[in-house]
């Protein structure tokens, strides 16, 4: 089920925000910016050769959208692991504005700060969203298939249980738009690893093997059965069913676009009062 909706040009979680009104949460699309030709036109990716300015202006521009100043922002320079960070605060524009002063190394953040907009860059990995109502804590996670292995869905689950002491079953995640199982063909390598990540578990709703030998992966299916394993319950967790290579028209996507492509960015905050 599609439980990414659209809000104007964006896609926003709409059963978290009326859980909660103060919180934003959600994924935006590569329409209604200012970028041109292969970054055309939101792009929100400072590291993919786009003219700086008019990635600047793009997340000036969203910003206005939301009605969350970007010097709010916290974004982190993404090396597909499973590194998390909790920032607060004293963290707010790193990443917001350059790219120089992103988190380093970083594919996770959470905080329970208010006023902080986390944010995260994807062209068809999968975006990972974590919210405990009962301990106003968020989270974003960035699972490309070396993160998903790496399990760092279940890393931002077991950080909050033993360093926040939040209870496992309050806690909502989100899976949201990424490249579905219908476009991403991979091989032996990435599979073997994919069963290691399952305990050596067969889950053929995760991989398939093709005509042509490889495999169609579902990154989406192998985070959701990740963080069922890490005990979050089935009903606490949202998965879209957009995919990013087939909707190019509406995404950036790797793939599709063969390398040369811009950025779309999932994001979470609270407003205070």
């Amino acid at each position: 089920m599609n439980t990414f909706e659209r809000s104007g040009k964006h896609l926003a979680i709409q059963s978290w925000q009326k859980l909660n009104s103060k919180l934003f949460s959600g994924f935006t699309t590569r329409e209604g910016g200012n970028s041109t030709m292969a970054f055309h036109s939101m792009n929100m990716g400072f590291h993919v050769n786009d003219d700086p300015d008019k990635v600047r202006k793009n997340r000036k521009l969203f910003s206005e959208d939301i009605g969350f100043p970007v010097e709010n922002w916290i974004g982190s320079k993404q090396v597909h692991a499973e590194n998390i960070v909790k920032v607060s605060k004293e963290d707010r524009g790193s990443g917001s504005l350059d790219f120089d002063t992103a988190i380093p190394d970083t594919d996770g953040l959470y905080t329970s700060d208010e006023n902080i907009l986390l944010t995260s860059l994807y062209a068809d990995c999968v975006p990972l969203y974590f919210y405990a109502p009962n301990d106003n804590l968020i989270g974003l996670a960035h699972a490309g298939w070396k993160g998903t292995v790496a399990k760092i869905g279940p890393a931002m689950i077991n950080i909050w249980q033993e360093k926040e002491s939040v209870d496992v079953k309050s806690i909502l995640a989100a899976i949201g738009p990424s490249i579905g199982h219908c476009c991403y063909e991979v091989d032996d390598r990435v599979i073997n690893e994919v069963k290691v990540a399952l305990d050596g578990d067969t889950v053929d709703t995760v991989y398939k093997k093709n005509a042509a030998g490889n495999y169609q992966l579902n990154l989406k299916k192998l985070n959701e059965i990740l963080l069922l394993r890490a005990g979050v319950l089935p009903e606490n967790i949202i998965v879209s069913d957009q995919c990013t290579s087939c909707q190019n028209d509406v995404f950036f996507s790797h793939r599709k676009d063969k390398g040369k492509t811009g950025r779309m960015m999932s994001y979470i905050g609270r407003k205070g009062d």
